[in-house]
Parts: C-alpha cells; sequence; structure tokens
C-alpha cells in the first residue's frame, strides 16, 4: 500500500489567552519533577505553537525536566517520495531539541524523546523510513505513532490519517509495526474508546513491543457519544482493565482536555481551575493508575490541544491534586519515572 499524506488535524481549536489569563493559581508541589509526556509545536496558518510560546506556558513554575515531542504532521519535507516526507519532522524536533539542551532558553530538555510517524502501512518496506528517521534524531528518536482514532458518525473527526477502521487490526499494517522491534523502537497507540481491543489484540499479538496508548484511551462525550457517560464509562473501564493486563502496554495521563471528551470546559465564561479539572477526569485517571499501577502511567499535556481548555500551570496543579493520595515513589513514577523508562530519557 502507498504511503498517505496526512492532512493537519481537523482536531486544532483556537487558543484565547485573554481567557486562560482569568485563573491563577499558586504552583502546587513546585519542586516536583516532571517529564512532560506528550506535546507537539507546529505553525500551521493562524495557529502558531513553537519554542517560545512552549516555554512560556512551561515555565509558568512547575518543575518541567524534560519533554516528549509527539508527531502532528509538522515541518515534513516538501518533496521526495511521500513515505520520507515525515523524515522532515524529526529532524525539526531535534533542531529544537539541541537549541533546548544549549542551555540558552532555560533548563527545560524540551524534545528530549521524540516520537514521529512512518505509514506502517508499507509493510516490511517502512524498514528504510525507520531508519532514516533514527538517524535523522541523532539519539532522541524513540518511536513511532500511527493514530488510528476513527468514528463512523460526522461530529467525531478522525485521524490526520484517514485510518479507517481497524486499523491496528490490518495485516500489512502489522508486518510494518513487526519492523519497530528491529530498531527498538516504542508505538504509540491513539484511537477512540470504542475502538480500545484493538489496543489489547495488538499487544497481545506482539507482547514484546512497548505500547503507550495515548490520552486515556480517547474518552468520547460529542455528538452520539453525548449524554452517555455513566454507561460509556463502565465498557472503557472494562476495556482498560483488559488492556493493561498486557505488560508491555503502558498508558498516558492527559488528553482529556480535547473538546471530544465532552466536558466542555472551552464553553465557560471563566476557564476551570484546578478543581474542576480534577473532579470531572478523576474516574478517568484513578481507573487507570488503579489499572496499569503507578510505574505504567505517565501525566502528559497534550499541549497546545488541550490548552483550547485549560491554562499550563492549572493543568499541571490538577494532576497533581489528582495524585495527592499518592506516597512520595508513586508521585516520582507518576510525574517522571515512568516517561523516563519508558522513553529512555537519562
Amino acid at each position: 500500500m502507498a504511503a498517505s499524506t496526512p492532512k493537519v488535524s481537523r482536531s486544532i481549536a483556537a487558543i484565547r489567552e485573554d481567557w486562560l489569563a482569568l485563573e491563577s493559581e499558586d504552583i502546587i508541589e513546585p519542586d516536583l519533577a516532571i517529564i512532560d509526556a506528550h506535546h507537539h509545536l507546529w505553525d500551521f496558518p493562524q495557529r502558531r505553537y513553537l519554542l517560545p510560546e512552549f516555554l512560556a506556558d512551561s515555565d509558568s513554575g512547575h518543575d518541567i525536566r524534560a519533554t516528549v515531542y509527539v508527531d502532528c504532521t509538522s515541518y515534513y519535507r516538501g518533496g521526495g517520495a511521500p513515505e520520507m516526507r515525515p523524515v522532515g519532522e524529526v529532524e525539526f524536533a531535534n533542531g529544537v531539541a539541541a537549541m533546548a539542551a544549549s542551555g540558552r532558553y532555560g533548563t527545560t530538555r524540551v524534545c528530549a524523546a521524540i516520537v514521529g510517524f512512518a505509514d506502517l502501512r508499507l509493510g516490511a518496506a517502512v524498514e528504510a523510513v525507520l531508519a532514516a528517521e533514527v538517524a535523522a534524531g541523532n539519539g532522541r528518536f524513540r518511536g513511532i505513532r500511527n493514530v488510528a482514532n476513527w468514528d463512523p458518525g460526522d461530529k467525531v473527526h478522525n485521524g490526520h490519517t484517514d485510518p479507517g477502521a481497524e486499523l491496528y487490526r490490518d495485516a500489512t499494517f502489522r508486518q510494518g509495526f513487526a519492523k519497530l522491534a528491529e530498531f527498538d523502537l516504542s508505538f504509540e497507540a491513539w484511537l477512540y474508546q470504542p475502538q480500545l481491543d484493538d489496543v489489547t489484540d495488538l499487544a497481545r499479538a506482539f507482547p514484546e513491543q512497548p505500547i503507550v496508548l495515548n490520552h486515556a484511551g480517547g474518552i468520547l462525550g460529542i455528538g452520539s457519544y453525548a449524554g452517555r457517560r455513566d454507561e460509556l464509562f463502565a465498557h472503557w473501564r472494562r476495556q482498560i482493565s483488559e488492556l493493561a493486563a498486557c505488560p508491555n502496554v503502558f498508558v498516558k495521563l492527559g488528553g482529556l482536555g480535547m473538546k471530544i471528551s465532552g466536558f466542555g470546559f472551552e464553553k465557560r465564561q471563566r476557564p476551570p481551575s484546578s478543581e474542576d479539572l480534577a473532579a470531572a477526569w478523576r474516574p478517568y485517571v484513578e481507573t487507570c493508575i488503579e489499572a496499569f499501577g503507578p510505574e505504567r502511567c505517565m501525566f502528559e499535556s497534550n499541549f497546545p490541544v488541550d490548552k483550547h481548555s485549560c491554562a499550563y500551570p492549572v493543568l499541571w496543579n490538577a494532576f497533581k491534586r489528582l495524585a495527592a493520595g499518592a506516597s512520595a515513589s508513586e508521585k516520582q513514577a507518576l510525574f517522571h519515572d515512568s516517561a523516563a523508562k519508558f522513553y529512555r530519557i537519562p
């Protein structure tokens, strides 16, 4: 199958800095070391979020030691073979990482680990793309994300690669997936909660392959999913429990600020407080931690995607509220060590 050219995600929402500034909080546990396990950088029409914009958010009081950059179609090569164009994003992220590592922009090692895109539907032929991305990452390249989020309705947007239904069960995709182990690369699974069984099936078929589930499993609360939170939560919880039984799978705690989750914070006159966020997200976060254990959970900002509904310091305050009952070692795992282990961040 020929590689497709991903489109800019339709999920990018407007960011209202003046609205976000209405909520200001003291930083909770400012000395708690954090690795932000998932963020993006981009310069799309009317949507700019590059290193200066990220640092303006991350330098707001929390101790962000390092970050993980995850693919978002930024700076693909403008020409050449379509399947090789995503290598440009790895080159871009590695350049940002080099800037951050210089120390001129503070102590946060932005893009300390890089996750890119390679179309695993190429099958075994994806090997050339993976080799090029490993080289472009200059020791920072850690994994591949092939989004599979798909829904038959018209209110929930599908993944930017037009994955279709059941991508993770496709035989040719799995031929490409098998190549990840040859390069010691991890896999990012991003799909919606009705599709979670597809990740479980994939993890069971490749029990030695490290996989991390993005955004707590793609919680949905709009379109045909609106008004069904209790029903959908019960089903999601069962699926999460089954997935957590696969020891090769980790989970990212975050991404719940996206519009698709249906919490509607972006519609309020004032932005949410960390108490508001923690109250809404507690069932999902606590379920994941109980199922996977702190050693396989990692908090993520998913910025700037989640920025349309909350501010960066407020978001991390919410996570700290959610982890308030954890021991010191459990907090260390949730906020730093699990991500450091999975992404091999020294």
